[in-house]
């Protein structure tokens, strides 16, 4: 992550577009539908807004990332780096038990529910909607980003992995408890990371391509 806040930004916000999208397509296809009333430029229109804003959540917390790995990379040695990944995989498996983690989880499993109490009237309405959608989606998922980031070095085979396991939490059946099973996993890998430093340099080096 040694690239200029600009393009970074860029790459970041297609990739958490091609991570997220596809666990926020029921929200997007029910707003879609709640739309439609307004003929088919409006409502592409009105959804487009809704998915942009959704999406702006995101790009600005790539910010943070690069900011993050801006004071990483200055400040934390890299005999430390071990423990750091340690570090971050256990902070994420805990907040995955965690009653903010719980609510934000159950927001996005409830596109209906979601939409029918926080719909506003308007395009400025539709801005609202989404940076509100984002925030919630923000709540749910950083943890597992920042396992992306500081575990997985933004590697493409970490994405796939969090992508699917965002899915599985937010759209699959059984999905607040395979949440709770991926956090009980990144608290066991924190251990064994603990306890074998050298097992997060292979990670990295492996899955960073």
């Amino acid at each position: 992550m040694n690239a200029p806040l600009g393009p970074f930004l860029g790459s970041w916000t297609v990739m958490m577009a091609a991570m997220m999208l596809p666990s926020a397509m029921p929200m997007i296809l029910l707003h879609r539908r709640g739309v439609a009333g307004a003929g088919p430029i409006r409502s592409g229109l009105r959804t487009g807004i809704f998915v942009g804003a959704y999406l702006l959540v995101w790009a600005t917390a790539g910010v943070v990332v690069w900011l993050g790995a801006r004071i990483t990379d200055a400040l934390l040695p890299m005999g430390a780096r071990p423990l750091a990944v340690a570090a971050v995989l256990l902070l994420a498996g805990v907040y995955q038990f965690t009653p903010l983690k719980t609510t934000c989880l159950r927001t996005c499993r409830s596109p209906m529910d979601f939409l029918l109490t926080h719909w506003y009237p308007g395009l400025a309405g539709e801005l609202r909607l989404g940076l509100e959608h984002g925030l919630d989606c923000l709540g749910c998922c950083w943890a597992l980003m920042a396992v992306f980031v500081g575990a997985g070095a933004m590697g493409l085979l970490w994405a796939a992995i969090i992508a699917v396991a965002v899915f599985a939490e937010k759209v699959l059946p059984r999905g607040s408890e395979f949440g709770r099973a991926i956090g009980a996993g990144l608290i066991a890998g924190a251990v064994l990371v603990a306890a074998r430093p050298e097992i997060a340099q292979s990670l990295l080096g492996k899955m960073s391509g």
